[in-house]
C-alpha cells in the first residue's frame, strides 16, 4: 500500500489538522524517513501555510486545539510546531508528549528566536510567556482603540529575528508592541 493510501485510511479521508476533505496530500514531518508514521495527511490550505510561514493564518489554525491531542505522533509534532510558530505557549504548555516525540518536535523548530535578545525600556531581558506593562498610551493602528498606560499584557511571545518588538493580546486583539513602551511586570 502506498504512503498516500495508508495516510488516507488512518485519517478517514480528512486533513489530520483541520478536518477538511479538500485537496488532500501527504506531508513529511521532518526529520523524516519518508514513512507514513513520520508523515501527515493535510489539506492544501494547511500545507500552503506550513510551507510558507509568512502566510500563516491564526484563525485557520484554531483547529489545533483538537489536533494537538492526536494519538498519532506526527500529527502531535506538527501541531506542537505550529502552536509554537503562532506563539500559543498556553496550548503548548498543556501538551503531553513522550520524550522521543518531543525531541522530534523540537528538532524541527528554527533556532532563530533563541538568538534574539529582547529587552524592555529598562533593559530587562524579556522572554516568551512573560508579562509586561504598557508605560504610555498607544494608538493601535487598524484596530480603532488605544492601549492604555498601565495595561498588563500577559503571556507575550517573541517574534523571530526582531529585537525591539513583542507580540501580545490587548483588549482581545493580538498586536505587536515596541519594547521601548513596555516594562517587565
Amino acid at each position: 500500500m502506498s504512503i498516500e493510501k495508508e495516510l488516507e485510511a488512518r485519517s478517514g479521508g480528512v486533513c489530520e489538522l483541520c478536518g477538511s476533505s479538500e485537496g488532500l496530500s501527504a506531508l513529511e514531518v521532518a526529520p523524516s524517513d519518508g514513512s507514513s508514521e513520520q508523515s501527515i495527511y493535510v489539506c492544501a490550505t494547511c500545507k500552503e501555510q506550513i510551507q510558507n510561514p509568512d502566510k500563516m493564518d491564526e484563525t485557520h489554525f484554531n483547529c489545533l486545539n483538537d489536533s494537538m491531542w492526536s494519538e498519532v505522533p506526527a500529527v502531535a509534532v506538527m501541531s506542537y510546531r505550529l502552536l509554537k510558530a503562532l506563539g500559543r505557549e498556553d496550548l503548548v504548555d498543556m501538551m503531553y508528549m513522550e520524550d522521543d516525540v518531543k525531541s522530534w518536535a523540537e528538532a524541527g523548530l528554527s533556532s532563530a528566536s533563541e538568538n534574539v535578545v529582547v529587552r524592555d525600556s529598562n533593559g530587562v531581558v524579556l522572554n516568551a510567556g512573560d508579562s509586561v506593562v504598557i508605560i504610555k498610551d498607544l494608538d493601535v493602528k487598524g484596530a480603532g482603540f488605544t492601549a492604555k498606560r498601565g495595561t498588563t499584557v500577559r503571556n507575550i511571545t517573541i517574534p523571530h529575528d526582531v529585537a525591539d518588538h513583542i507580540e501580545g493580546r490587548v483588549n482581545g486583539t493580538k498586536i505587536y508592541l515596541k519594547t521601548e513602551f513596555l516594562k517587565k511586570a
